[in-house]
């Protein structure tokens, strides 16, 4: 094996190294096959604008416009890159990606000034993120143009293009809530593409509220809490996704709380995520909770039939439009229903069970290679479903589910909810603790034999919670 495979270079191309028309093919068939396994968005952002610079015996040259996306492409694509080379020369065993700065004259540079423009948006999109090292890589196919927007999801989509789009601060915080796969990551990447873009000189730090913990531990840890401080509460956009996941975390919450109130006082702008409402995230503290709902509160409902069925056409846009009877579509939009993520890799398995074997895609073959998931989706209850209706039956708040409330007003509803949740989900006991404000499994385990024992001995909570159980599957 070679002990060096790939170099990045570090000096800029100024001369034409040896080629010939046979590398010229293969590089033309390496491109073929990139363009294929990654789709037209992500090929057009990162990899159109690479271009063959030279060729060896055993290596490759390729040229990319800028140290950005010379960076980018070798920690992501490289490994790929080169194997797809030996397929089609086995001789092939190093890359070597250099910024090439060369004029015209390559044969393999297509549409040399559009690449060139959209290699500098790219860099120029991203440099408000590169500049601060805290902040978390955004995705390039995650922009407010593939977003779909339909009536469950059009508040956010509005309130995250005036964030976006302003350069003074509409409102503060933006708030986005809603339940997983449903577009919310999609939104916080967009605002912060397009203000990376049309603002270049504002810096954007983006990442998730576990990293930002992590962050923070990190400071405490090498007594560098005032750079911390520093590298947060001088941007100009913060954007935090699943905030919920703080909850809990006294030490985070305090330092976050101080860094939120000194963005504001300074008009900066902040947006947050999490999967529930400000006034439903447990383990809040209460003055973290109402500052979080003093600006714009918007939330992404769960998706209709209309809204499904125009993500996939939207998908399959970004696909290059493969042939997909309508019949299909309609019956993946009616019968996925759980989230977003979950549709796009629905759609996903037919496209590449078709291409991989080379049968047409129908409604009998949709339903065969879906037989797991068409099962799954057919009565999946969730644990939110469950605690709704817990509370809903018992008339308590939604929000007592995860508290640490102990009154048996709260208690025993809270049992009910956890014994269902072991009957009627597949999730682990920790798991489902964890959905109950973070509770330990052997509270979960203990409500489970508890309701037990209740059940034989009290005919009226039996027959309460066959009733939940009838609605629940309904």
């Amino acid at each position: 094996m070679e002990e060096a495979w790939l170099t990045v270079g570090a000096k800029l191309m100024t001369g034409a190294p040896k080629k010939d028309a046979g590398f010229g093919e293969a590089w033309d068939a390496v491109r073929a096959s990139l363009r294929v396994e990654l789709g037209d968005a992500t090929f057009n952002s990162w990899l159109k604008s690479m271009s063959l610079v030279g060729c060896s015996e055993n290596k490759v040259t390729l040229g990319v416009p800028s140290r950005f996306v010379r960076d980018w492409v070798a920690s992501h694509y490289a490994d790929r890159i080169l194997a797809l080379w030996k397929i089609e020369d086995s001789a092939i065993s190093l890359l070597d990606i250099q910024i090439d700065t060369r004029g015209g004259g390559d044969a393999q540079k297509h549409d040399a000034d559009e690449r060139d423009s959209h290699a500098s948006g790219i860099k120029d999109a991203a440099l408000g993120l590169a500049r601060e090292e805290f902040s978390a890589p955004l995705d390039p196919r995650f922009r407010f143009e593939s977003f779909v927007v339909g009536k469950p999801n059009e508040l956010a989509y509005a309130a995250a293009r005036r964030v976006a789009e302003t350069p003074s601060v509409p409102f503060n915080p933006l708030f986005i809530y809603g339940g997983v796969g449903l577009g919310k990551t999609h939104l916080m990447h967009a605002i912060a593409w397009h203000i990376c873009e049309a603002y270049p000189d504002r810096r954007v730090v983006y990442l998730s509220a576990e990293k930002f913990m992590y962050q923070f531990v990190r400071a405490l840890r090498f007594k560098d809490v005032m750079a911390f401080k520093q590298q947060f509460r001088s941007v100009d956009v913060l954007m935090i996704d699943d905030v919920q996941f703080i909850s809990g975390k006294d030490s985070t919450q305090e330092e976050f709380f101080h860094t939120f109130n000194a963005l504001v006082d300074q008009n900066r702008q902040i947006v947050i995520s999490g999967d529930r409402s400000p006034s439903d995230l447990d383990g809040m503290e209460e003055r973290m909770r109402s500052r979080l709902g003093w600006g714009l509160v918007a939330d992404i409902h769960a998706t209709d039939y209309e809204l499904r069925l125009g993500i996939l056409h939207s998908k399959l846009d970004l696909a290059g439009n493969p042939e997909v009877p309508s019949r299909v579509l309609e019956f993946l939009a009616h019968r996925i229903t759980s989230n977003v993520r979950e549709l796009e890799g629905a759609l996903n398995r037919v496209l590449a069970y078709s291409n991989l074997v080379g049968r047409a895609i129908t409604l009998e073959m949709a339903q065969e290679v879906l037989r797991d998931l068409l099962r799954a989706n057919d009565r999946r209850i969730t644990i939110e479903d469950i605690q709704k209706r817990v509370a809903e039956h018992y008339n308590i708040r939604f929000a007592d589910m995860h508290s640490p409330r102990r009154a048996r007003s709260v208690a025993r509803p809270r049992q009910v909810a956890m014994y269902l949740a072991k009957q009627l989900t597949t999730r682990s006991l920790p798991e489902i603790g964890r959905k109950f404000g973070g509770r330990d499994h052997t509270t979960v385990m203990h409500a489970v034999r508890k309701i037990d024992e209740l059940r034989a001995a009290d005919p009226g909570l039996s027959e309460d919670i066959d009733l939940l159980k009838r609605m629940l599957e309904t």
